[in-house]
């Protein structure tokens, strides 16, 4: 990191390292993990942005209900009391949860990931909970930190666009930005729940008085993971929201089989300012897999990873030119790593790892964003300094 000149890093930290029941006792050997981790970021002078949960939620909750379960709620809300209060002193910049969509659509209506149910009655409750433990959580890392602290999500977004001008192409538009955009979006800043996709759902979430108002707790900034748009046609006989992505001719698709448009990432930052009134923004994940291989000469030349980086960057250029409160990019990923269900057969990383030999290399994308970020430091000194 420090060769590259980055000046921050984003980590997730593991429930299960430092509360293994979920609960209780505290593994002290996690915690101390993380404070060599966020000790040898300052010493490296790399600003520290730590999550709090990115998927990995103790077994034991698992057991006891997992997401759709109020109480999985409150646990979070005491491993971030936990975490804040060994490392508030140095971490000022923190998010609860991540991709809470992934949590509860992908794990419990789709069951694509864990924990692989397919269950509307249980993924409403599982969104609502994730977001209750976000409101939560927030309040714990600032309660416990030490010092001053900004918090705030991170939400996977994605523009929806009517794969024709059909009513009914048109009506799964809406219905698909309500599920991936609007569902976690309008909690959040106050709005509640939104009332087209409560009619499409037909669940009404296990709202508690003062829940909307611990959830709509005032965040510092928002995490915008970007990753690709979503082209929808009709699906009436599909689980909710009834609707189908479509791939059309001529996109350039990554190795995941996702659509590189860049355009979507300025569209959304723009929407985050305009339509919810957002103060600070991170885009806190942008990247691509490609089948990289280390050439003969020890290099990994990544075009495509290289243009893909490009062109987001001058997405978010343009979307700052519109008055988009963005405040800072973090590629996905640093490294290659493991990436969930497609295990280690998907590479993200500006840095390629060997896994056998645990070596890295930096690949040609690697080089360019040090370059990039080379260039944005010199614009942004002064010339007297």
């Amino acid at each position: 990191m420090r060769r590259l000149g980055l000046g921050a890093y984003r980590f997730s930290i593991a429930w299960p390292r430092i509360l293994p029941e979920g609960t209780g006792a505290v593994n002290q050997a996690g915690l101390d993990f993380y404070d060599r981790l966020v000790d040898a970021l300052l010493a490296a002078g790399i600003r520290p942005f730590a999550t709090l949960y990115h998927w990995d939620l103790p077994q034991d909750l698992q057991d006891r209900g997992g997401w759709p379960v109020r109480s999985t709620a409150l646990a979070f809300a005491e491993f971030a009391a936990v975490t804040a209060a060994r490392l508030g002193d140095r971490v000022t910049d923190w998010f609860t949860v991540n991709e809470p969509l992934c949590s509860a659509w992908i794990g419990y209506l789709d069951g694509r990931m864990a924990p692989g149910i397919r269950d509307l009655s249980l993924a409403v409750p599982a969104s609502h909970h994730l977001l209750l433990g976000h409101g939560l959580a927030a309040a714990a890392v600032r309660a416990h930190s030490a010092g001053p602290v900004q918090v705030g999500a991170v939400l996977n977004l994605s523009p929806c666009e009517p794969a024709s001008d059909s009513p009914a192409d048109v009506a799964a538009a809406r219905r698909a930005d309500g599920h991936a955009n609007r569902w976690w979006l309008d909690p959040l800043y106050g709005r509640g729940y939104p009332s087209d996709m409560l009619d499409v759902y037909g669940i009404e979430p296990p709202v508690r008085p003062g829940d909307l108002e611990v959830i709509a707790t005032p965040m510092d900034h928002i995490g915008l993971n970007y990753y690709f748009r979503q082209v929808v046609t009709d699906d009436p006989t599909g689980v909710a929201p009834r609707t189908s992505m479509i791939s059309v001719p001529d996109w350039t698709l990554t190795d995941m089989g996702w659509e590189v448009h860049a355009d979507g990432l300025e569209h959304l930052l723009v929407r985050l300012s305009d339509e919810y009134g957002a103060q600070r923004v991170y885009v806190t994940e942008n990247g691509s897999a490609w089948p990289d291989e280390v050439g003969l000469d020890g290099r990994v030349e990544d075009k495509e990873r290289t243009d893909y980086l490009e062109q987001h960057l001058d997405a978010c250029a343009r979307a700052v030119q519109q008055g988009a409160p963005l405040a800072g990019y973090f590629a996905w990923s640093l490294l290659d790593n493991f990436e969930w269900s497609y295990g280690y057969a998907r590479r993200f990383g500006l840095v390629h790892v060997d896994y056998p030999t645990q070596r890295r290399t930096i690949k040609s994308s690697g080089y360019r964003y040090a370059d990039i970020i080379r260039a944005h430091r010199d614009r942004s000194v002064p010339a007297n300094t």
